[in-house]
């Protein structure tokens, strides 16, 4: 997904605090990113199904 690079720079701390990056911590993804779980959306559903988050059910009605 990311580069070394991108993950790097979003690493440092920016110049203005609107411009933080904030990062899948698996996959290094930016967009589509959960904040309650530091996830993006494709690594959520993954770890989600395979039951590796607490708390989280798959919905079925």
């Amino acid at each position: 997904m990311a580069t070394e690079a991108q993950i790097a720079k979003s690493k440092k701390k920016p110049k203005f605090k609107s411009r933080v990056v904030r990062r899948c911590f698996r996959c290094g993804r930016k967009r589509a990113y959960m904040r309650k779980f530091g996830l993006c959306r494709i690594c959520f559903r993954e770890m989600a199904n395979k039951g590796l988050i607490p708390g989280v059910n798959k919905s079925s009605w």
